[in-house]
């Protein structure tokens, strides 16, 4: 008979209490930030004192929190065959965005069944794409270069219909999470900078010989040249950051919001340093950063390969995509789009990070850790 879960005692007695710790406190804040971000947002569209965005965020923190439980309180051989399945479900939910997919300022990127709330395939697809590759990587019977071979061939359709949205900052993540994990199986060095060179030659091709990548380049050019008059919205976040000095301005009395659409969900950083200061934003990385390290001890007393590959590809792409995140608002880095794990406002990125949070705490478990 196919044990599906762990019961309550046993998960309890080997979950990871710091881990799960961190995670829930990192959901909390989202939810809190959310709360003073949007709450002016909702006034101003709904020309009323509305909690509307706070709510909604809401519902997705409890949705996300079913998620993880769900999925940390799975039997590892289960979990491992289930996210296969789902792997396939949701890439067939990516292959319908150039069809079926919701046109937002130039860009295909979701999906509207109206039963369904919108939502975004790529986000959902990253964790179950990290298991994925990580099975393929520990195929038994197969040659090292025939393993990344058929991991290539996995990463290349997704990149392809990325491509096709256009969606530059998701290719570039997933692509990095997929070097990331063929570097730790034990590549030669060389194919690895060949992988990453080829990577690279592609992009660049896009950004600036393919027409429909265009305003890509034009993001370039504008973080490069401060004076092209492209910069709007960067500008506008690093102000609030300046603005905020080390201890904020207080609640409420951000006006980032107010100045760049959608600044709950990508430029949130600037949001909370504006209102309550770079301490608390340093503090947060902080969190992040002790998160990362609790996950890579765990990783080094792990014995099954497969499972330290799903960590590795889980840890990176958490780290990857925060530091662009942070990168983007500190002008470090050119604008994305890409959402802060946790915190940024966002049904189908709380989902996703739901879900790799589930994988993470059901893989490091002590029981796991002892096998």
């Amino acid at each position: 008979m196919i044990k599906f879960f762990d019961n309550f005692y046993d998960w309890w007695k080997n979950i990871d209490k710091t881990i799960l710790t961190i995670i829930l406190s990192l959901f909390v804040l989202g939810l809190f930030f959310s709360l003073v971000s949007t709450s002016l947002i909702a006034s101003d569209k709904l020309d009323t004192n509305s909690y509307y965005f706070f709510i909604k965020h809401l519902i997705f923190i409890i949705i996300a929190l079913m998620t993880l439980f769900g999925f940390s309180l799975l039997n590892q051989k289960f979990l491992f065959n289930f996210s296969l399945i789902l792997f396939f479900i949701f890439f067939l939910t990516l292959i319908l965005v150039p069809f079926l997919g919701v046109e937002v300022k130039g860009s295909k990127r979701w999906l509207d069944f109206g039963i369904f709330p919108r939502f975004q395939p790529i986000e959902i697809l990253k964790p179950f794409f990290i298991i994925m590759v990580a099975s393929l990587l520990c195929l038994e019977k197969k040659g090292l270069y025939i393993k990344y071979l058929l991991s290539s061939l996995v990463l290349l359709p997704v990149v392809l219909f990325l491509i096709s949205q256009p969606d530059i900052g998701q290719t570039l993540l997933i692509s990095m999470v997929w070097l990331s994990l063929i570097f730790v199986s034990g590549i030669n060095l060389i194919m690895f900078f060949l992988f990453f060179i080829s990577l690279f030659s592609i992009c660049s091709y896009l950004i600036f010989f393919v027409p429909k990548f265009e305003y890509i380049k034009i993001r370039l050019i504008s973080f490069l040249d401060v004076t092209s008059g492209n910069n709007y919205q960067a500008e506008k976040a690093s102000d609030a950051i300046i603005s905020g000095g080390l201890f904020g301005k207080g609640i409420g009395e951000g006006t980032l919001n107010n100045k760049v659409p959608e600044a709950h969900t990508d430029y949130i950083v600037s949001v909370i340093s504006e209102e309550f200061g770079a301490i608390i934003v340093i503090a947060i990385m902080l969190l992040y950063l002790i998160l990362s390290y609790k996950i890579i001890k765990k990783i080094n007393l792990i014995k099954d390969e497969k499972a330290k590959l799903i960590l590795i590809g889980s840890v990176s792409l958490i780290l990857i995509q925060t530091f662009v995140h942070i990168g983007v608002n500190i002008r470090l880095l050119p604008t994305t789009g890409m959402t802060l794990p946790f915190l940024s406002y966002g049904g189908s990125s709380i989902l996703s990070t739901a879900l790799i949070s589930g994988i993470i705490l059901n893989l490091t478990k002590r029981k796991i850790i002892q096998e």
